[in-house]
């Protein structure tokens, strides 16, 4: 009797050593892959930001680990293989090619993106409202405001007729389908397009600017990449140099000199992502987290460049502008 009761009372005691033990290690600390264009654009930095908002500390309570692709698109599928042989708890993409990338390498791991389409329409996820599988995010609508883009770029320069549309063409899908939205958009607004195809990552600026001058275009939409980021100001510099209003589709853009913008507040999008990814770590599904759309736009134009350009933007334009560069 005396054994058996010694016996439970080890298996007693062993039972509270191992229940405290365990309540002392220390939790896993949740690895996140984040796949993005460039270590310099303003996605790392805003995706951290909301990160940090929301109480993570890198290397304490989060871990990270960064891939970036540097302007070559078709490192993506290699870089999105080395996140998930990381095992990492979820994975945060940020261009197209990057998404497909994902999706095609993993069924289990959340993806949470930010992308400049429609995610519907591009075939990553089912509806807004329920997108279903391991894929959820924010998408900036910057596809669907092509033809506001040039609707403004006429109202704003009296008499173009032909609009150079500067595009990376080594960025993925992206820039095409893109120039797809504005061409539909051109046809309606009877605007020719010229195509000026800049392969990254060390575009050729001056050969474009120079096409586009022999083929008489008289305006300029830059599409966004993360190689064309990095020449903002270039770019700024040599559609001034070419007397070439712009448009674009970053206020960043316009903020290094170009002419005017219309976009969401992608910076907000990017933190907006470190939300979806706490959520996920706190339980939710990425098939249960609606995909966010911006609720605001905002419409920029430099009056520094206007009068570089010699250009007169009329009050009923300057009227609609959000923020004004003087």
């Amino acid at each position: 009797m005396k054994k058996k009761v010694s016996i439970l009372a080890l298996s007693a005691l062993l039972l509270t050593l191992y229940t405290s033990a365990a309540a002392q290690q220390p939790a896993k600390v949740p690895q996140i892959g984040f796949l993005a264009g460039n270590r310099e654009g303003p996605s790392v930095g805003e995706f951290q930001q909301g990160l940090r908002d929301l109480g993570y500390v890198e290397g304490k309570n989060i871990l990270l680990e960064y891939r970036y692709t540097e302007g070559k698109a078709d490192r993506s599928p290699s870089l999105v293989t080395e996140l998930v042989q990381l095992k990492v708890n979820i994975l945060v993409v940020t261009s197209l090619g990057g998404i497909r990338a994902a999706k095609q390498a993993t069924k289990t791991i959340p993806i949470v993106m930010v992308t400049t389409q429609d995610p519907v329409t591009a075939g990553i996820v089912d509806s807004l409202a329920r997108p279903g599988g391991n894929i959820t995010g924010v998408t900036t609508l910057t596809r669907d405001l092509s033809g506001k883009r040039l609707e403004l770029l006429k109202e704003s320069v009296a008499g173009i007729s032909r609009v150079g549309i500067l595009r990376d063409t080594n960025a993925g899908p992206g820039p095409a389908i893109a120039f797809k939205e504005y061409q539909a958009a051109a046809d309606g607004l009877k605007i020719q397009l010229q195509s000026l195809a800049v392969p990254g990552p060390n575009p050729d600026l001056e050969g474009a600017f120079k096409a586009a001058a022999k083929g008489r275009a008289s305006a300029l939409i830059v599409i966004a990449s993360f190689v064309l980021s990095r020449y903002s100001k270039q770019i700024a510099e040599l559609a001034i140099k070419n007397r070439m209003p712009s448009m674009n589709e970053l206020s960043a853009y316009v903020e290094a000199g170009g002419l005017m913008s219309y976009s969401a507040n992608n910076a907000e999008s990017y933190k907006r992502a470190a939300w979806y990814v706490d959520k996920i770590l706190k339980g939710a599904k990425p098939a249960d987290l609606p995909v966010e759309q911006p609720t605001k736009f905002e419409f920029v134009i430099n009056l520094k460049t206007a009068k570089a350009l010699n250009l007169t933007i009329p009050q009923s334009v300057l009227f609609r502008a959000d923020r004004v560069i003087k």
